[in-house]
């Protein structure tokens, strides 16, 4: 009978730029919020507009394929 070779797992917290990348995005928005919060409200609500938007694009679609 051959013997299974144990799998290792990497450790988790060993790569350190998505946790950058996230820092400065999280910083990104914090300033947005405090510098200019009217405009920030405005884009937030405009993306999910969008979003809205896309949603109900895919529900029309998949309605008219599906019958």
């Amino acid at each position: 009978m051959a013997r299974k070779t144990p799998t290792v797992v990497p450790a988790a917290g060993g790569i350190i730029l998505p946790k950058l990348i996230g820092t400065a995005v999280l910083l990104a928005l914090l300033v947005m919020v405090v510098r200019r919060p009217a405009e920030t409200a405005a884009w937030v609500t405009d993306v999910f507009g969008w979003g809205v938007a896309v949603i109900d694009g895919l529900a029309a679609f998949f309605g008219h394929i599906s019958g």
